[in-house]
């Protein structure tokens, strides 16, 4: 592949993966809000809703890498789009039918769930097999302040459609989006696969990507800082919407608005991650950024009236800031670090245990919310933020100033095929 037609491939990966990301943060107000607005869903409720958005990661997260290592990457994310768009369709169908029920939206939930990991994991695969490892840095900043931009955006045209449109028709946006995304990626080149004469059995190729993150003196602590992160994103997920609404009493726009002003955070932490990274090390970013992002957390749930919108904004700008930061800095260390014939492996394992934390911090927060309210649940999960530098204070990543800095002379998992890989 030539250097042009690899610019060509890239530019359409991040155009496919932009257009979803638009709808899906279209989708992320409109579908939450037609629990609240439509079915009149409890705060447990909502909590199983987005508790199902991200469960996958505890059923699949760990194969996923293995899926997707054996399969065609264009072929996983184009089948992802399209399962997608075919269970957010079936939102809208159910409720001119008068048969939506909140029950049905933990179910499509649940499909945009699987598909999704699917889709992430061949999504991250992908991007370093048409990226030289000069460029994944600048490649991964752009793609973190793109995602960004759409999460600024996205949040809010979903309140104002919901405004306009109603809570159910706008979902449609989001599945316009998958469809789109589809046609795009169908457009760009299968990857061949050099497939043994027989693969190794899956349960042993996913312990030596389980191995080999675990015991990694980095990418171990980064991961279990990434899942104290994500703990409270899940929280987030479910209390956000309900605490704005409900105790807040904010109208629909302005809940789009106030969810939007997450992207102003990520999108500036992106743009300034390469000249942070390169002032401060990677490494001594990371300790910042979790600071930053324990300071914007305990920001969100302050004051009452319009002072409560202000003080929301500006914790869920600092709380994203911080997080984007610390997301492109290890996804990139974890993209240039891993053997080639371990990637997939490893984004699984790290998305397993990370990710699979955002549901189980959805479920609680929904229960906590239930009995203690949404503003005292989102202060007890900013107290579990303090989580994320802590795991990196207890690790060899507090002595350093880069991530790279730290020399692994022998492979972190036994004598197996990803450790002949060269």
């Amino acid at each position: 592949m030539s250097v042009e037609q690899g610019a060509g491939v890239f530019w359409r990966w991040w155009a496919a993966g932009t257009t979803s990301s638009v709808g899906s943060a279209v989708g992320a107000v409109a579908l939450p809000l037609t629990a609240l607005t439509v079915l009149d869903a409890s705060a447990f409720e909502m909590g199983l809703v987005a508790a199902a958005s991200y469960v996958a990661w505890l059923v699949i997260g760990l194969p996923a890498g293995v899926i997707v290592q054996r399969l065609p990457l264009r072929g996983a994310q184009v089948g992802a789009d399209l399962a997608r768009a075919v269970a957010v369709v079936s939102v809208p169908l159910a409720w001119w039918w008068d048969r939506l029920t909140v029950a049905q939206l933990v179910v499509v939930a649940l499909v945009v769930s699987f598909a999704n990991v699917l889709f992430d994991v061949a999504n991250s695969t992908f991007l370093p097999a048409i990226v030289g490892r000069d460029q994944l840095h600048a490649r991964n900043s752009l793609t973190s302040a793109t995602h960004a931009a759409t999460q600024l955006t996205g949040p809010s045209l979903g309140g104002l459609a919901v405004q306009v449109l109603g809570a159910v028709p706008a979902v449609l946006v989001d599945a316009a989006s998958y469809l789109v995304s589809a046609a795009l990626l169908k457009s760009l080149p299968a990857r061949r696969v050099d497939a043994p004469d027989r693969w190794p059995p899956v349960r042993a190729m996913i312990g030596e990507g389980w191995r080999y993150v675990t015991r990694h003196p980095v990418m171990g602590p980064t991961m279990w800082t990434a899942t104290a992160v994500n703990f409270v994103c899940g929280a987030q997920l479910a209390v956000y919407p309900l605490y704005l609404v409900r105790e807040l009493h904010a109208p629909a726009a302005l809940v789009g608005v106030l969810l939007a002003v997450e992207g102003v955070g990520s999108l500036v932490g992106a743009a300034l991650t390469p000249w942070i990274t390169g002032r401060w090390g990677t490494a001594r970013s990371l300790l910042v950024a979790c600071v930053v992002a324990v300071g914007g957390a305990f920001l969100v749930p302050l004051g009452a009236g319009w002072p409560a919108y202000l003080a929301f904004a500006a914790g869920n700008v600092v709380f994203a800031g911080g997080v984007v930061v610390l997301s492109v800095t290890t996804r990139t260390y974890r993209q240039t670090a891993s053997p080639p014939d371990l990637l997939s492996r490893v984004m699984a394992t790290v998305r397993f245990v990370s990710w699979g934390a955002i549901p189980v911090g959805g479920l609680l927060a929904g229960a906590l919310a239930g009995l203690a309210g949404a503003r005292v649940t989102l202060f007890c999960f900013a107290a579990a933020t303090v989580l994320a530098p802590l795991a990196l204070l207890l690790s060899p990543v507090r002595r350093l100033r880069d991530l790279t800095d730290l020399y692994i002379d022998e492979p972190a998992v036994p004598e197996t095929v990803a450790a002949r890989t060269p």
